[in-house]
């Protein structure tokens, strides 16, 4: 996992332009990216408990926030989790569980380098029991039955 804020955090390659009209931030440059999908979540919802085998992914937020909660596969790390924020893109290397926790409204974009969108969007998708949480962000989720998944059928 890594966290890096796209306004203020702009390694070489990539460039950063501001001047009295606004602000120009590059989030790729020559990146080999195969989808871009914009996800929207509601408050208290949890999403992901699943790893891909060949993807990478990148969440940039782009309203609100998320809790993601990630540990290697063979979980030879503890459970870490971190706190996304507006201009934060939060990368997802293969083989790192990951869970999607919103602590209020949210909107962001997500752009795969594998099979992630279209027809392919579960290929390489593969769903775990769903992750122990860290007791300090637990409180998170809802306990309302129309935000929770319908089903969640593991696939390793």
């Amino acid at each position: 996992m890594k966290i890096v804020n796209v306004w203020k955090e702009v390694e070489p390659p990539l460039q950063f332009h501001e001047d009295n009209r606004g602000k120009i931030a590059d989030v790729f440059y020559k990146a080999d990216l195969k989808n871009v999908s914009i996800i929207t979540s509601k408050k208290g919802v949890r999403r992901g408990d699943h790893y891909h085998k060949e993807t990478t992914q990148h969440m940039l937020m782009t309203k609100g926030s998320l809790i993601y909660v990630y540990q290697p596969v063979d979980k030879s790390q503890p459970v870490k989790y971190v706190h996304a924020k507006e201009g934060q893109l939060v990368s997802t290397p293969p083989f790192e569980i990951h869970t999607l926790l919103f602590p209020e409204d949210n909107e962001f974009i997500v752009f795969s380098s594998g099979l992630r969108g279209g027809q392919d969007y579960e290929k390489d998708t593969f769903r775990v029991e769903p992750q122990q949480l860290p007791d300090e962000v637990k409180h998170i989720i809802s306990t309302d039955p129309k935000l929770v998944r319908k089903e969640h059928v593991v696939r390793k």
